[in-house]
């Protein structure tokens, strides 16, 4: 087979980074993948195998990374202080480090009030807009009863102060990912806690990206009545990121078929569990990529530019998405040459989405855009889920950039 033309994908610095173009298998038609939550084939959940690499050739050239932290126990949360430096959340031990970019690491706070159970723990963070004069941080974490939301203030004493109870838990499913939207409100993305028919109820709290105030009241300009409900239709999403428009992305966590990448749209319907993956259903959102989980498990998404950064788990790698619209929406999906991923040429994705960092560094998880432009990446090896089990260095905290070799 001859290999498809490469063109460019550029990154903030402006670098362009080769990207293979898209482009059909000859003689197949891509077939849209709806399944229903009762209709999809059983997963076997100690079964963590994943596909090989990408054989139409990767960007690992084009991936610098150094190692800023080991060590960690399962990091999870992720934010940025106004000095460059961050904090970070780890699951099981329930603790928030402060790390310098040079890998000093502090413990800070345990938050004694969450509960770690099997994905649940002390989960999500970010970090107040005014933390230089309030100290506050904001934390989605795990209880006997329900996953939450409370405000902290790091003083070395302070506890807690829920802000937003009641959603729902569940052995896995339980989303987490908490960040402060360039409008200023704080979003929370929650899982649908193995109860499907949460993600289409809009009275409850499971399977739905929240926008809320720092005190977890509906903002306004929220698209459904006194509501803290953004979008719904989510199975487990865990990355929420943005341009520099604006434009919100979101990576989540399918079943059996497909796990994806979309853009957010207040309102929006993404069809779980009537619809995995691109579907071409007008009732639902479509995603602009999709993966199947032997190469994926997205969970964590980074923009720095016009590229997306996404994480995989299960697949062991990292996809750097280029973004934007080139041209007209394409009518059918395009896909590469394994057919584990498409994507939506034109409708938010510019051209192929290529893979780097397979099986170099285990189980990636969290994704988080830093200050000088960097990509800051928690691996998640130390959870039971990586064959083989964690190398001497696990969990670790990488730093990656996107440049010339």
């Amino acid at each position: 087979m001859i290999a498809p033309p490469r063109r460019a994908l550029r990154v903030a610095s402006g670098v362009l980074v080769p990207v293979l173009a898209a482009g059909l298998l000859g003689g197949c038609t891509p077939t849209p993948a709806k399944a229903s939550g009762k209709q999809l084939p059983g997963i076997d959940p100690t079964d963590f195998h994943h596909a090989g690499a990408d054989p139409s050739g990767g960007a690992d050239g084009y991936v610098h990374v150094s190692t800023i932290a080991k060590h960690l126990e399962i990091p999870w949360g992720l934010g940025f202080l106004p000095d460059g430096s961050a904090l970070v959340t780890e699951r099981a031990t329930l603790r928030i480090l402060h790390v310098t970019p040079e890998g000093q690491i502090t413990p800070l706070a345990r938050v004694t009030e969450a509960t770690a159970d099997n994905e649940g723990g002390l989960l999500g963070l970010a970090v107040s807009p005014q933390y230089k004069t309030d100290r506050t941080v904001f934390v989605y974490y795990t209880t006997k009863d329900d996953n939450r939301v409370a405000r902290l203030r790091l003083d070395g004493r302070s506890r807690p102060q829920p802000i937003l109870t009641g959603i729902p838990k569940g052995g896995i499913h339980d989303g987490g990912r908490l960040a402060f939207g360039p409008d200023g409100y704080l979003y929370a993305s929650t899982g649908e806690a193995s109860r499907t028919e949460a993600a289409q109820d809009l009275h409850n709290l499971g399977g739905k990206i929240l926008r809320m105030t720092t005190d977890g009241k509906p903002p306004p300009g929220n698209p459904f009545p006194h509501s803290l409900v953004w979008s719904y239709g989510h199975r487990n999403p865990e990355g929420m990121a943005w341009d520099a428009n604006g434009t919100m992305y979101e990576s989540e966590i399918g079943q059996a078929v497909w796990d994806e990448l979309n853009i957010i749209r207040p309102g929006g319907d993404y069809g779980w569990p009537i619809v995995e993956g691109i579907g071409h259903n007008p009732k639902y959102i479509d995603p602009i990529v999709a993966w199947h989980p032997e190469v994926g498990v997205s969970s964590g998404v980074a923009v720095v530019g016009e590229t997306a950064v996404v994480t995989c788990l299960r697949g062991q790698r990292i996809y750097l998405v280029p973004l934007g619209k080139t041209r007209a929406p394409s009518p059918e999906p395009s896909f590469d040459v394994t057919a584990s991923v498409r994507w939506r040429q034109g409708v938010g994705v510019s051209g192929r989405p290529v893979e780097a960092l397979f099986e170099k560094y285990g189980r990636l998880r969290t994704a988080l855009a830093a200050p000088d432009g960097s990509v800051w990446i928690t691996t998640s090896n130390r959870d039971g889920r990586r064959p083989g089990g964690p190398t001497a260095d696990d969990d670790r905290i990488l730093r990656l950039t996107l440049g010339p070799v």
